[in-house]
């Protein structure tokens, strides 16, 4: 009993022991760490910052217009398929594809002499009804023939004149006119090739002026009025701007889309703009102003705000100037520009490229042999 006893205080000490020695390592462990950290942010705080390459650029005002952008689609102001009312054989086509011709002009016409005997058959018909008109007319004043009688030869007459209309009208159906100024397509038909009432002839398109159709989002609707200026650019044409009138807006909102039809109508004597063509559009909506304006590269968007760096002058001659991170509030954009509403003013040097490796203090080496595009209306590279 008294040997039990005696193992039991010895085996508490060397417990207590082994507990102690652990605390002292994690202690040393820590202290270690601890001391190592401190020595790390010296050593860093001693350390020269390495100074980075950015671009920059002064903070300018620039006259801004006010524009609501789209992608809208050309038409012509009147197009049609042309098509005979009549079937027949083709006896003379008068154009040549992508001719301009006028309103009125016969374009093709139809083998007629048929139709043509029977239109002089009702000429000669209604030229013997009005001799006998006269006759009777003379007769029934003198009381020779009966009222019946002249009655007879007046609705004789008026029936001959009825079918000479008629007999005119299948004429004309044989001659495909032009219903309007414009433009021919490309006709692939000839002459001796039979065609059938109602199948397209060719296509005829009157392109000056010619109309854009685009979409607007129901906000913006209040902001549009008919004769605003729209300006259209097209990747046909890259290095044109074409201007346009808006001339109607439609009276409803889609449902399934929310937004309002627009058209615009554009002068194109030159025929540039074809029917069918995408073109982007931008409508002047407001007053222009003077904005303070930067890249858009200049801002960098985070959710607690927008920042951009600001170039502070070097202190001393052999400093270089540093970087000052500054907030600012952003307004309406256009081609590669921002606007700025507050947090700079005019004259700033902030950095346009570059900010994204830098922080308050950082010293900058500024390099603008290629800055970052500013452009109010930026093309594709390609172009």
């Amino acid at each position: 009993m008294a040997r039990t006893e005696a193992r039991a205080p010895s085996t508490a000490r060397r417990m207590t022991l082994m507990v102690i020695c652990v605390g002292a390592l994690l202690s040393l462990l820590i202290g270690w760490n601890v001391l190592g950290q401190i020595m790390m942010k010296k050593a860093a705080q001693n350390m020269p910052v390495v100074p980075q390459t950015v671009t920059s650029t002064k903070v300018g005002y620039d006259d801004w217009q006010p524009q609501l952008g789209a992608v809208g689609s050309l038409r012509a102001s009147r197009g049609a398929d042309l098509a005979f009312d009549a079937s027949g054989v083709i006896s003379a086509i008068n154009f040549k594809s992508g001719d301009q011709v006028r309103q009125g002009d016969v374009l093709v016409q139809l083998r007629d002499e048929d139709d043509a005997a029977l239109l002089n058959q009702a000429d000669t018909a209604a030229a013997l009804a009005k001799v006998t008109l006269d006759r009777a007319q003379r007769q029934i004043n003198v009381k020779a023939i009966s009222q019946a009688d002249f009655d007879t030869a007046t609705a004789d007459y008026k029936a001959k004149q009825a079918s000479v209309q008629y007999a005119r009208a299948v004429l004309a159906k044989k001659q495909l006119r032009a219903p309007f100024a414009g433009r021919v397509g490309i006709i692939t038909l000839s002459p001796g090739a039979y065609v059938s009432a109602g199948s397209a002839v060719v296509t005829l398109q009157q392109l000056d002026p010619v109309l854009v159709d685009f979409n607007v989002p129901q906000r913006n609707l209040a902001e549009l009025k008919l004769g605003q200026r729209v300006t259209l650019r097209s990747d046909a044409h890259p290095d044109s701007e074409f201007e346009a009138t808006l001339s109607a807006i439609d009276p409803k909102v889609d449902t399934a889309t929310r937004n309002v039809r627009v058209e615009a109508s554009a002068a194109n004597g030159d025929g540039l703009l074809v029917p069918g063509m995408f073109v982007k559009t931008a409508v002047d909506v407001g007053a222009s102003a003077r904005q303070l304006t930067l890249p858009q590269t200049a801002i960098t968007f985070n959710p607690y705000g927008e920042t951009v760096f600001l170039v502070k002058a070097a202190s001393g001659k052999a400093d270089k100037p540093t970087a000052q991170q500054a907030f600012v509030k952003t307004g309406a954009t256009r081609g590669d520009q921002i606007a700025i509403l507050s947090g700079v003013v005019e004259g700033d040097e902030v950095v346009s490229s570059g900010q994204l490796k830098l922080k308050n203090g950082t010293p900058l080496v500024i390099d603008n042999s290629h800055p970052p595009s500013d452009q109010a209306n930026p093309t594709p590279q390609e172009h």
